[in-house]
């Protein structure tokens, strides 16, 4: 598939999405949405090398949400009941977002600029996440008259509590990229300069580790929804296949021999 709105390349086992509609600052269209979803699946397929994975933006933003420019102009007359603004969500949005907490790496996302609407939504499905200092997280829902959508209602919850979720989703303000690092919504604020180098850094990190890597994240979104006893056995399901890999073998006789480990993703 060629890609006209998005950007895709692997080396060193770190594959790197970059966004690339800078015209509307990376506005998640359904044309970008699926190449996006393409780009996704195609790392998480055995066989693609992928071990780590960057999520970005090209130009002065990350992403600015749907695309709503992409209307044309006039308003086309509802259909009877009203129009379905939810179908996208069900069709594309959902799926791609349960995608990402499904995939078989982990995620890193890098910030640059906005990251309004269903583009923080999009930010926050990171495992770990990156953002420059002039970046800055907004619930724009308020303002067009919809809801908050793409997973946010559940993630800004659990992330940062009820109070400051429901201060960003009622009141739709700008949430600076120092302050989203304050309340627990982000991992890391980096000088721009430094944002994509920061990103790539930690996905290398991530890309050289054990396979048992992918496992651990899988647990812990699988923790938000799971009570004490389902989470306690799934660690030790967990635990079992992790034991039974090359890494884990690799790992202790590296640590009996006194040096670093040489994991393969195995």
């Amino acid at each position: 598939m060629g890609y006209q709105k998005i950007k895709a390349q692997v080396a060193d086992g770190i594959g790197i999405i970059t966004l690339s509609d800078p015209s509307t600052l990376n506005a998640a269209g359904l044309d970008l949405m699926e190449e996006l979803t393409h780009a996704c699946a195609t790392f998480a397929a055995d066989g693609s090398g992928v071990r780590a994975l960057v999520i970005t933006g090209e130009g002065r933003g990350f992403c600015s949400g749907a695309n709503l420019s992409g209307r044309g102009g006039a308003m086309p007359e509802p259909p009877p009941g009203g129009p379905d603004s939810g179908a996208a969500l069900a069709t594309v949005y959902n799926p791609f977002v349960s995608m990402l907490r499904e995939f078989p790496a982990p995620i890193v996302t890098a910030i640059n600029g906005v990251a309004a609407g269903v583009g923080c939504s999009l930010a926050l499905m990171g495992d770990i996440i990156v953002a420059a200092e002039s970046a800055y997280f907004l619930q724009a829902f308020r303002r067009i008259g919809l809801v908050p959508d793409g997973g946010s209602t559940y993630l800004l919850p659990r992330l940062i509590g009820k109070a400051r979720a429901m201060e960003m989703m009622l009141l739709g303000d700008k949430i600076p990229a120092a302050t989203a690092l304050d309340w627990g919504l982000i991992n890391r604020c980096v000088p721009d300069a430094q944002l994509m180098e920061s990103a790539v850094e930690i996905a290398r990190a991530l890309a050289t580790g054990p396979k048992s890597l992918a496992a651990t994240r899988k647990l812990v979104w699988d923790s938000l929804d799971a009570d004490w006893a389902e989470q306690l056995w799934a660690e030790r399901m967990g635990q079992r296949d992790a034991g039974r890999t090359e890494d884990s073998r690799e790992g202790v006789i590296a640590f009996l021999q006194k040096r670093p480990a040489e994991f393969k993703g195995r």
